[in-house]
């Protein structure tokens, strides 16, 4: 799950979330259908933002994958809040 910034509009979201996909494919990852939320309200204020646009893929990858993701995730200025399980 990811949660994308509300200050780009929805298709420069979906694009950011796309992203994520090609890069768990490229490093030999399965991405599986990419669920969009919509833009909601947020818990709680996170960097002065109360909405953002929220995101569920499910997908396999190995450890090279998951590494490569996480650090992508969290360098990326797109993207408010993520958690992979």
């Amino acid at each position: 799950m990811l949660i994308v910034i509300p200050e780009l509009d929805e298709e420069q979201a979906e694009n950011t979330a796309e992203r994520f996909r090609t890069i768990i494919e490229r490093t030999g990852g399965e991405a599986g259908e990419l669920n969009s939320w919509g833009r909601r309200k947020l818990a709680y204020e996170i960097d002065h933002r109360s909405d953002g646009f929220y995101y569920v893929m499910e997908f396999t990858a190995g450890e090279k994958t998951l590494t490569e993701l996480k650090r992508i995730l969290r360098v990326s200025d797109d993207v408010l809040r993520h958690i992979v399980v």
